[in-house]
């Protein structure tokens, strides 16, 4: 029975291209694309497992969704006469309605329900022409810029200088303002403190003042009513001779 065609697009269709130099890590992408109105499950597998490190290496891609499969091939000494015979292989299945656990749906999967599709490696190692010429852009991009540098350097520089200038000599303006505000404020309590002991002053004199005057009416009054008492004293005592020397008379 024949396969099911493959839903599932591919990018690049068929071959994965990996640009050297290979001592270090080199990374190529594959986009996977759903065009379908179903869920799909994919595994992407490969010939040389310890050679690649693939994530995602499997999922479920939504309908009318995208996935971006990064391909690591790892470091290793190559050998331009060595044609590569790595291979991937993309399988992909219509992702059950009711599909709970995505390894049992794989497991229980029927042969005529699995698609996939193959694709080559090709490994390429940059021509030393492409060397020269990438160095000297990189020179000359690096010569371009280097006055850009330096003048924004410059300007950074002379920008930070006037501006650190301008705090200090905002802040020694601050300086003064606070120097005369505190020299007021003293001041200003100074006045308030002589302020008060005159006014303590006043209230002492009066307070004085108004004690004397009570006595002096107090004393005043006194002595009006000893000099009424005798006044009267004397009065009866001289009513009393007249009536004494009247009855003699008699």
């Amino acid at each position: 029975m024949a396969r099911t065609e493959q839903v599932l697009v591919l990018e690049p269709p068929h071959e994965l291209k990996f640009r050297g130099p290979f001592t270090d890590v080199v990374t190529a992408t594959l986009k996977l694309t759903n065009p379908t109105q179903r869920n799909v499950c994919f595994k992407v597998k490969t010939t040389a497992p310890r050679r690649y490190c693939v994530r995602p290496n499997s999922g479920v891609i939504d309908a009318g969704n995208s996935v971006s499969v990064s391909v690591m091939l790892q470091p290793f000494d190559y050998d331009p006469n060595e044609k590569s015979k790595h291979k991937f292989m993309v399988q992909s299945m219509l992702a059950p309605y009711d599909m709970i656990d995505m390894e049992g749906v794989w497991k229980e999967a029927k042969p005529e329900e699995l698609m996939d599709s193959k694709l080559r490696c090709a490994f390429e190692m940059p021509l030393e022409n492409d060397k020269t010429h990438e160095s000297e852009s990189n020179k000359t991009v690096s010569s371009s810029t280097s006055p850009v540098k330096t003048e924004l350097s410059t300007l950074t520089k002379s920008a930070s200088a006037s501006l650190d200038d301008g705090e200090v000599k905002k802040i020694m303006e601050e300086c003064k303002r606070l120097q005369m505000e505190v020299q007021r404020l003293r001041e200003e309590n100074k006045q308030i403190r002589e302020d008060d002991v005159l006014r303590k002053k006043k209230v002492t004199s009066l307070s004085a003042s108004h004690s004397s005057s009570s006595s002096i009416m107090a004393s005043s009054v006194v002595r009006d009513e000893g000099l009424s008492t005798r006044v009267l004293a004397l009065c009866v005592l001289f009513f009393v001779i007249g009536v004494i020397l009247g009855k003699l008379a008699l």
